[in-house]
């Protein structure tokens, strides 16, 4: 039998990708909002893909907001997913990687 992938929902594009392909902002029980690479911290998370366009409308039309349910300042994230976003990707499904960057969506009907 195969192993069942965990899926969410990306909070700016709605689309579903496999959970480690996307990048989670989690609401911390202290009250921080930090980035968590490791998708592991404890709290609310909320995930965006790494596609550029999504991680500025996520920012601009406070999406993290609705998702972490609490109010988040986003200027206190933008420059960790800036950085995120301009890190060349190591995921390439490829030999050459030339796919690197691309979250692989979820296929429908399964």
């Amino acid at each position: 039998m195969a192993k069942k992938i965990p899926m969410r929902m990306c909070v700016s594009c709605r689309e579903r990708f496999a959970k480690k392909e996307l990048i989670r902002v989690v609401a911390t029980p202290d009250g921080q909002t930090v980035i968590d690479p490791t998708g592991r911290l404890p709290g609310r998370g909320a995930y965006v893909c790494h596609d550029p366009e999504c991680m500025k409308k996520a920012l601009d039309r406070q999406q993290f907001d609705k998702g972490l349910k609490k109010s988040v300042d986003a200027e206190s994230i933008r420059p960790e997913l800036l950085k995120l976003q301009e890190e060349p990707e190591k995921r390439g499904s490829g030999p050459d990687g030339a796919d690197a960057g691309k979250p692989k969506k979820a296929e429908e009907g399964k």
